[in-house]
């Protein structure tokens, strides 16, 4: 029974996943050329980026185990990430599952639109540009530039502060800390994680005008707020 129960939830955990990447994005590189509006990066060997790098290698000396863990739990994702500003046990996907759905969409729209400018700049990550980088998070050979955890955690901060006003305040602080720890899991530089402040706020601006967008949202805000026992706004 054990080992038919583990199956299930194998399975169960698989499809989650199809589903999650099969989730059509709100918007693209079409529509928001980050190309266009974002600046280029540091050049290789630049002082900015030289600065850069030494941020790195200064907190990877310093960090603290808990801003270690922090930085590895962050490599996820995902909208649940915010639990610890929702604060509610019943923040769950199994308790919200419009709300499940939306933001998968709304994760898959950051690969959509910046995956293609991470192409277009290819700049190295710090461990590919110094051999002294040492990242504690999963490793990736995609550009750096700009950082696509960034976007969709500014992306996802934003969007939930719509849902819950009422924590804009420590939602959009907790987004802003998601993408530091680009920098404190040594995969990321300062700049691209500015940039992906900028691209994911770009993103959130540009998807809450799409008619789709608007009838999702509502339907997932509503869910939410009443999962969580709050008042209709």
């Amino acid at each position: 029974m054990r080992n038919l129960a583990l199956s299930l939830a194998l399975v169960i955990g698989l499809a989650s996943s199809v589903l999650a990447e099969d989730a059509k994005p709100f918007s693209d590189a079409k529509e928001i050329d980050l190309v266009s509006l974002l600046p280029t990066p540091p050049a290789n060997n630049s002082p900015q980026m030289q600065a850069e790098l030494a941020e790195i290698l200064t907190i990877q000396v310093t960090r603290t185990p808990e801003m270690a863990a922090r930085a590895v739990a962050d490599a996820d994702e995902d909208v649940w990430r915010f639990a610890d500003v929702i604060d509610n046990s019943k923040f769950t996907k199994e308790n919200l599952p419009k709300f499940a759905a939306f933001f998968d969409r709304v994760v898959a729209t950051e690969g959509a639109v910046v995956d293609p400018a991470k192409d277009f700049w290819k700049r190295p990550r710090p461990h590919l540009y110094s051999d002294l980088v040492k990242p504690i998070v999963p490793l990736s050979k995609s550009g750096a530039y700009p950082s696509g955890h960034t976007t969709v955690g500014t992306l996802m901060g934003i969007v939930l502060s719509n849902m819950v006003p009422e924590k804009r305040t420590a939602l959009m602080a907790r987004a802003w800390e998601y993408g530091h720890n680009r920098i404190v899991g040594g995969i990321h530089y300062a700049s691209d994680v500015e940039a992906g402040r900028i691209a994911g706020t770009v993103i959130a601006e540009t998807i809450r005008t799409h008619d789709d967008y608007k009838a999702e949202f509502e339907a997932a805000k509503e869910e939410l707020r009443s999962v969580l026992a709050l008042p209709h706004v």
